[in-house]
């Protein structure tokens, strides 16, 4: 009997000690499992994001090399338009053609360092995006309420100011985001139920308390969703109340068809980014292949209708465009006339 218990004890001593060493061992690579519900039929969700991902690349690249080469849209405006186009393809850049090689070749694997530079990268260029859309109002706000101030306030200086803030803001908020999920001990599951390295999907595998990194995500809702929607709905709803007052009839249906086809994409990107950013933080019970549709559409969706609504439904921009394209086709007439005649 005595050497059955000294036996069974050393059995539980020995489990014991092994989840010790279990739990000493933090994960140093993950493994992406988004729409794990529709899992085996990924190969079929390449075509979509892939198409997506074109239409993002080619609509923002052309809607940058309009405003480079026409020179009267070299203005504080559109030069808040060419940063938003670059921005909406670095962030989709940083995981839809890793999302693609996982649904093609299953190269699903990331390691720690990988997720948390990925991380960084999709919310710091996210944050600097609300920044853009939050000068984009206000620049709208001096040119449409305080006309005779728009050259003074709207100068080089102000887009220093901007910059400075941008890069302190973001780069503060989202760094300390960053660096806080990095000092978390990973011993459980090392299987990210998403398609790239949400802050949420990755510090929700973790060990340890999480406390913190739940009351930094608020902070940056709150510095990012909170102020800068605030901000902008206030701006859109004076120019709004301008507009409406001075124009008439055909005019004042325009102006509120575009003020509210601006905010019902803005509100695509803060509303349904901050469903995806605190849905595990406030245990919110959305199913995870919903909860990973919505973490790619906020990226994916304004980037790629951003250069519709800020470029062809432009009036300027389309004028630039459609000047270009004449004089395209003007060159290739001339070209084959001359060819002809030889």
């Amino acid at each position: 009997m005595m050497r059955n218990s000294l036996g069974c004890n050393d059995h539980i001593q020995s489990a014991m000690i092994e989840e010790l060493q279990e739990a000493n061992i933090s994960h140093t690579k993950f493994l992406f499992m988004g729409f794990p519900e529709i899992y085996k039929y990924r190969r079929l969700l390449f075509l979509p994001f892939f198409v997506s991902y074109i239409l993002v690349v080619l609509g923002n690249s052309l809607l940058l090399f309009v405003i480079r080469n026409t020179e009267s849209l070299h203005s504080p405006m559109y030069i808040l338009v060419s940063a938003l186009a670059v921005v909406d393809i670095i962030v989709p850049t940083a995981i839809i053609p890793a999302m693609l090689l996982g649904f093609l070749f299953d190269l699903n694997e990331i390691s720690l360092t990988g997720c948390l530079t990925q991380m960084f990268v999709t919310h710091f260029f996210s944050s600097v995006e609300s920044t853009i859309l939050l000068a984009m109002a206000l620049d709208r706000f001096v040119a449409i309420c305080k006309p005779l101030h728009y050259t003074e306030i709207m100068n080089s200086a102000m887009f220093m100011k901007l910059l400075i803030f941008t890069l302190i803001r973001s780069g503060t908020i989202m760094f300390a985001l960053v660096a806080l999920a990095s000092l978390l001990s990973f011993c459980g599951s090392n299987v990210i139920r998403h398609c790239y390295c949400d802050h949420m999907a990755l510090v929700s595998l973790a060990c340890d308390s999480i406390s913190k990194n739940n009351a930094m995500g608020l902070v940056v809702i709150i510095c990012f969703v909170g102020i800068d929607i605030s901000v902008i709905f206030f701006s859109y709803v004076k120019i709004l109340h301008v507009v409406l007052g001075a124009a008439a009839g055909e005019d004042r249906w325009k102006a509120f068809h575009t003020c509210g086809t601006h905010l019902m994409v803005m509100m695509c990107f803060y509303f349904v980014g901050s469903i995806t950013f605190l849905s595990r933080n406030l245990h919110i019970p959305i199913p995870v292949d919903v909860n990973t549709f919505l973490g790619v559409t906020y990226i994916v969706f304004p980037a790629s209708v951003n250069p519709i609504i800020y470029g062809v439904r432009t009036k300027e921009i389309r004028n630039a465009l459609l000047k270009m394209f004449k004089i395209n086709i003007n060159k290739v007439s001339i070209v084959k006339v001359s060819t002809i005649k030889i």
